[in-house]
């Protein structure tokens, strides 16, 4: 049995004790959970062990190859009696202390265990909120147990006691434990570990002994008169995993980009966490901190989003517990494309407890990925489902804003029916490209969904507002069409594919004129969706009538998918601001319209 199916089987004993828990915290009316902060860090938790799948040579390769290779004392025999297990466990431990202290004491290595302390709440679920990129460089301070022979399988075996153990202590609903806190790692040592309290910040790293603490003088007892305050100095303030994750390599790549000195950019990733060179600092000045000034973070969550969410991570669970359970023994591509799907499907339901994105826009964003995955795997009769499912979520969506927005009086029935119209050509394409001998019919459906792109994108502007774009998306029209010409172009197809290249460099051309007379992010995300366009038309008549590309239906039908979501999404945003008006240069925040 794989470490991952282990974590699969251990997850409901995870839940029954999350629930404990709640239900300790209402009986007492000290809850300390919040939906959105729990659903963020268990799907921070999910996408680390999936993304664990891909860097299994990391955690696991490296140590056997070590071993193997390198050994300094082979003894197997030992290593697997009792006295042998509790001593790799003890290793083990002291090796993650220095870990978990580099952790918070180098830049880089910070970058990644900062995802586990973003959380400003501490329950059970922020004990599953973990990294996706610790692998990359926290093998290294197991090297050691490597040199004196451990096996690889006392070492996985030992490193998952260990994890499982600290579950148990990210609570605060167990108080001191006397002479236990003195040995161990317990709930009260390791409330004082995650918070941002001066006397209590950057102490208490043991995993499960908390001897280490007090050999290099680390530890810090927990103060009655000074409640813990959580999170990271560098506050999150977002439910998204993808920026959870990135959020620190970003500051430091921006740090090290513009520092003058070479010397400099290396620092930034090696030194303390805060330390910036000082022509950056100067250049780009950020507050000191202030406990006073830390705010908590919880955007506002309708009973409609609530009931969303929750149903949301149900499914969510089960399909992660489903890829965990076969990963070891399906081929890598395929893990690769059911991860994509389950990372879009966790970053649209970030999105919408966030307030980014509605539910329509979320639904129409996992059906797109679904798609997507059941064309590239063969599944043909559940990408019958969500094929022509993913744009007619499109054409719901766009009735249920338009209905909503006529009550405000921000309708304009000409836009949303080129808009509606637009979509059902789409559809229809998709549906005659399901089929073989339908070609025709679906090319000369997706010209007539793109000619009504072009009308809708040239309401309220001039034909082609900036001549460059212009210039420029006809001449990759030109390209493609006589690169698709030299590699034998059938002449049946010849006239057709020409109409249809010209109509899509224009429809980009008058899309990204758009843009730069509305200069905003909406109208710049209806020119990124046509630009979308373009390639995804451009990988599928290669793929078709050039040479088959690898995994050509994964780039074919993500981009296109990508250019429906941002035309829908930017259109939207555009219309709650009032239309299509030249004056409008301010984005929209969403509203009930869009988030329908």
């Amino acid at each position: 049995m794989s470490p991952s199916q282990i974590i699969v089987l251990a997850t409901p004993v995870f839940f029954l004790l999350i629930a404990i828990e709640l239900a300790i915290g209402f009986k007492r009316q000290r809850n300390t959970y919040r939906l959105a902060d729990a659903v963020s860090s268990i799907s921070l938790g999910m996408l680390s062990q999936t993304s664990a799948v891909f860097t299994r040579l990391l955690r696991v390769g490296i140590y056997t190859a070590l071993f193997e290779h390198m050994a300094l004392w082979r003894n197997d025999v030992f290593w697997t009696s009792l006295p042998g297990w509790l001593l790799a466990l003890v290793f083990y431990d002291f090796c993650y202390y220095w870990l978990h202290r580099m952790g918070h004491e180098s830049a880089v290595l910070w970058a990644a265990h900062a995802v586990h302390h973003q959380s400003q709440d501490y329950n059970l679920s922020t004990a599953l909120r973990q990294t996706s990129s610790g692998a990359l460089l926290g093998w290294i301070f197991y090297v050691p147990m490597a040199l004196a022979g451990v096996p690889p399988l006392v070492f996985a075996v030992v490193a998952l006691i260990d994890l499982l153990y600290q579950f148990w202590v990210h609570t605060e609903q167990v108080g001191r434990l006397g002479w236990f806190d003195r040995w161990f790692c317990s709930p009260s040592n390791h409330r004082v570990h995650h918070a941002v309290n001066d006397p209590y910040l950057d102490k208490n790293y043991g995993g499960i002994l908390i001897l280490w603490d007090r050999m290099f003088g680390t530890f810090k007892d927990e103060d009655d008169q000074e409640k813990c305050v959580y999170g990271t100095r560098g506050l999150l303030d977002s439910w998204d995993p993808l920026w959870a994750n990135a959020q620190v390599y970003a500051g430091l790549a921006h740090d090290s980009w513009h520092a003058r000195s070479w010397l400099d950019k290396l620092k930034v990733w090696i030194k303390p966490p805060g330390w910036r060179p000082a022509d950056v600092a100067e250049r780009f000045p950020k507050p000191a901190f202030s406990m006073a000034q830390m705010q908590l973070y919880h955007p506002p969550m309708s009973r409609a989003v609530q009931g969303f969410a929750l149903v949301q991570f149900g499914i969510l669970l089960a399909g992660v517990a489903a890829f965990l359970w076969q990963a070891d023994a399906a081929p890598l591509a395929h893990n690769a494309i059911w991860f994509a799907v389950l990372l879009v499907s966790q970053w649209a339901l970030g999105a919408v407890m966030q307030g980014r994105i509605g539910m329509g826009m979320a639904l129409m964003l996992q059906s797109a990925a679904l798609a997507t995955a059941t064309s590239a795997l063969g599944l043909t009769e559940w990408h019958w489902v969500f094929k022509p499912l993913t744009m007619a979520i499109a054409i719901i969506l766009i009735a249920i804003s338009a209905y909503s927005l006529r009550a405000d009086g921000l309708f304009d029935s000409k836009n949303w029916w080129l808009m509606a119209a637009a979509l059902a050509g789409s559809l229809a394409g998709d549906v005659f490209l399901m089929f073989s001998g339908f070609f025709i019919p679906g090319l000369v459906s997706f010209l007539v969904a793109h000619l009504f792109y072009v009308a809708l994108f040239k309401s309220g502007q001039r034909w082609f507002p900036h001549r460059g774009a212009l210039v420029a998306t006809l001449g990759i029209g030109v390209a493609m069409y006589a690169f698709l010409w030299a590699a034998g172009l059938p002449p049946a197809l010849r006239a057709p594919v020409a109409a249809y290249v010209l109509v899509i460099a224009l429809m980009a051309a008058q899309a990204i004129g758009r843009a730069t007379v509305l200069r905003d992010g909406p109208a710049l995300l209806v020119a990124l969706g046509a630009g979308f366009f373009m390639l995804s038309d451009s990988l599928l008549a290669t793929n078709r009538f050039v040479q088959p590309l690898p995994w050509s239906q994964v780039w074919v039908l993500s981009t296109y998918y990508a250019a429906q979501a941002l035309i829908v999404g930017g259109w939207l945003l555009g219309q709650q601001a009032g239309g299509s008006a030249p004056g409008r240069s301010q984005p929209a925040a969403p509203s009930a319209a869009i988030t329908a």
